[in-house]
């Protein structure tokens, strides 16, 4: 039994800045898990990977993650090129994993799932209401609102939203992710919306403007935590997430929880690659802007 378990797959990043060209692991699991395992929680993820890139799993099982990993045909195959602005970035799919199955998960168990789909079928509905059985489920939301057509990605509506939303205890969109589920420009009434709609806790992440919560007809603003230097912003939501849910699994208010992930996310954004850092690291962030 897990107290956090995070579902996704890992995925090979072809990963362009101004400055540089890396090719690297990468995914929701793959920065979510690397910035929670120094945390206090008993935490667990579940992958699906192919043959070719199984060293992105060892490394994470070398650092102590406890990893389960489920064969695929293809890895999932991201390139994604930053301009100046990290808040924006172009995408395309190279190649595309098998989808997770409600068979794979029947034995795992966890107080939180945070499920982490990249593209649209890569987690059905029936897998989420399976889940929520035995846990809250988080979800960001990213993956469902992506259409691959000739490795070009597609912002598409969520087409099981309506039936899907209710079993969802925690969602996490961007800004514009919030307009494509909603049609609502305005954050808070998107907010409103998802929450009418069925999930208990909305977060909202802004990027360099911070983030917004919603639970129990309250909005917590988090404000962003500005970083040393502005290095690599893949992963920052993921990261954020982690930090997120890691403080809500421990009892944590959401505005309380949203401040450290801010802080964790603002020290991601500072290096190339995942999170490294610990609780403590973040704690130090927390009260440098205290002061």
């Amino acid at each position: 039994m897990y107290d956090i378990c995070c579902i996704g797959h890992i995925t090979l990043d072809r990963v362009v800045t101004p400055g540089k060209e890396v090719f690297m692991a990468g995914g929701t699991s793959f920065y979510f898990s690397n910035a929670i395992r120094n945390m206090e929680v008993k935490y667990g993820l579940v992958t699906s990977i192919a043959e070719t890139e199984m060293r992105f799993a060892n490394e994470l099982q070398a650092k102590g993650i406890d990893v389960t990993v489920y064969p695929s045909a293809h890895t999932v195959y991201f390139e994604n090129i930053y301009s100046h602005n990290q808040d924006h970035r172009t995408q395309r799919v190279l190649q595309t994993a098998d989808p997770f199955t409600v068979e794979q998960l029947k034995n795992t168990s966890a107080a939180i799932f945070h499920l982490g789909p990249l593209l649209a079928g890569d987690m059905s509905f029936e897998l989420i209401e399976a889940l929520s059985a035995k846990g809250k489920i988080s979800l960001d939301v990213q993956g469902y609102l992506r259409k691959v057509e000739h490795e070009n990605v597609h912002a598409i509506d969520w087409g099981d939203k309506r039936k899907a939303l209710p079993f969802i205890s925690i969602l996490k969109a961007n800004e514009s992710e919030a307009e494509v589920l909603t049609g609502e420009k305005d954050i808070r009434k998107a907010a409103i919306l998802l929450h009418d709609w069925g999930v208990e806790e909305v977060v909202i992440t802004l990027g360099s403007l911070g983030s917004l919560i919603y639970k129990d007809a309250v909005f917590y603003e988090i404000p962003a935590y500005k970083p040393a230097a502005i290095v690599d912003a893949t992963g920052c939501g993921d990261t954020y997430m982690a930090g997120y849910l890691y403080k809500r699994v421990k009892g944590e208010s959401p505005k309380d929880a949203g401040a450290f992930a801010a802080a964790m996310a603002s020290l991601k954004i500072e290096a190339a690659g995942a999170f490294s850092g610990t609780a403590a690291d973040v704690v130090q962030v927390l009260e440098s802007f205290q002061h």
